[in-house]
């Protein structure tokens, strides 16, 4: 039996709603509620979504993440997604494992530095797109951009084909702008039969081509798994939501910390000044700005009544690990809500931490210190553009939706 609301102490009740716009406009505030949040207890519970408790602190959240016996990652998201279960992130091992290592070839280090000189040039064709100008929308000429296309890059798909991807993953995560539940739920599956009908083309594809293909793709079309002591092939719909898995968690945590590593370093000139004198900083710098700025607040549901932060949890109960709440939380980080670009140690969730852990973490922080590196050398005094607006979106996979900025036009 779960949780219910009237068995929960008022002082743990809160009307906190990681989907509500009204916590980004007109300004991101959601730092600052999650800190109200975490300085009344490590757990709260919230009747949003049937009811969930918001774990907030860093103790809390990395006890759940490393012990998947206890707490389930299925459900991860408090709103229905549209898309089955997202594999590998939605099953937990030993089924987790087998999935998660049929993925392993896309990420092996061989090929992330192989990647590395197309990753680079896919950064400087989008600069050349506005460094002329001296102004920009930063994310939809270039943060929003740059990770779908190094996506397609990654599965050796057609490059032409990222601003399909962009517009269908911003829809699945954020729904219709000024929507009801109800337009936005469709808007979602919509969205997410429009991904799964282009993966299914792919799998068919690389499936006709028979294993000798030399993509990718197909190698990972054509692998098996064992489940349960029996191997077998993986079926097209664990295909399509591995790819759509994929897609949906590199394109928007990426966005993310590009938009928050220009809107922190534009506000802190001497600090952005000493990452273009000295480039040995950028891995420290790159690792700073994923702490204090976390996209993503994953979901567990508890398997078994158990006791976390000393707030007891009932077989069933929905958690929301917000994971940004424990990237600032000063139990474990000295002057938590400050940028120190040469912070260490520097242990922060936003990669996750346990079996879940997210899989492409190395690539985002390549792509990272690469566009660190090349704008820095083209456009290296960026600064908002005050007289328009920053705007920002809730949700699971939180972000930036605009932002304008200026520099000096490159000769």
């Amino acid at each position: 039996m779960t949780t219910s609301l009237t068995s929960v102490p008022e002082h743990l009740k809160t009307d906190f709603d990681i989907y509500d716009p009204a916590l980004t406009f007109p300004t991101d505030r959601i730092n600052e509620k999650v800190r109200e949040i975490a300085d009344r207890s490590p757990l709260v519970y919230s009747e949003k979504y049937g009811g969930h408790w918001i774990v907030t602190r860093y103790e809390e959240i990395h006890e759940v993440l490393r012990h998947p016996e206890t707490f389930s990652s299925f459900p991860n998201n408090l709103v229905p997604h549209g898309a089955g279960k997202f594999l590998p992130l939605e099953v937990d091992p030993p089924e987790h494992t087998a999935f998660r290592k049929a993925l392993q070839p896309l990420f092996n280090p061989t090929r992330m530095r192989a990647l590395e000189p197309r990753i680079r040039e896919i950064i400087n064709e989008l600069i050349d797109g506005f460094a002329s100008r001296g102004s920009a929308e930063y994310i939809s000429e270039f943060a929003h951009e740059l990770p779908a296309r190094v996506f397609l890059a990654l599965m050796d798909w057609p490059l032409d084909d990222a601003p399909m991807f962009t517009e269908a993953t911003d829809t699945t995560l954020r729904g219709v702008p000024g929507g009801t539940e109800e337009e936005n739920n469709a808007a979602r599956e919509a969205a997410a039969g429009r991904l799964f009908a282009y993966f299914a083309g792919v799998v068919a594809d690389r499936r006709a081509r028979g294993p000798e293909a030399e993509d990718i793709t197909a190698k990972i079309v054509h692998q098996s798994i064992e489940l349960d002591g029996q191997v077998r092939p993986l079926t097209d719909e664990e295909l399509c939501n591995m790819f759509f898995l994929l897609l949906i968690a590199g394109l928007h945590t990426v966005t993310g910390t590009l938009a928050w590593s220009v809107l922190h370093l534009a506000d802190r000139p001497d600090e952005r000044q000493r990452l273009i004198d000295d480039p040995s900083l950028i891995p420290a710098a790159v690792e700073e700005m994923l702490r204090i700025e976390a996209a993503v607040s994953p979901g567990r549901r508890v398997r078994h009544d158990t006791t976390l932060g000393g707030i007891e949890l009932k077989e069933g109960d929905q958690l929301l690990l917000v994971l940004a709440g424990a990237n600032r939380d000063g139990r474990e980080f000295d002057d938590p809500d400050v940028v120190h670009i040469e912070r260490t140690p520097n242990r922060h969730l936003s990669f996750g931490s346990g079996p879940h852990r997210c899989l492409g973490s190395h690539l985002a922080r390549v792509e990272l210190q690469l566009v660190f590196e090349e704008l820095h050398k083209r456009i290296p005094d960026y600064r908002i553009d005050t007289e328009k607006q920053v705007v920002s979106h809730p949700s699971q996979v939180r972000g930036v939706l605009e932002l304008p900025i200026l520099f000096t036009p490159e000769r």
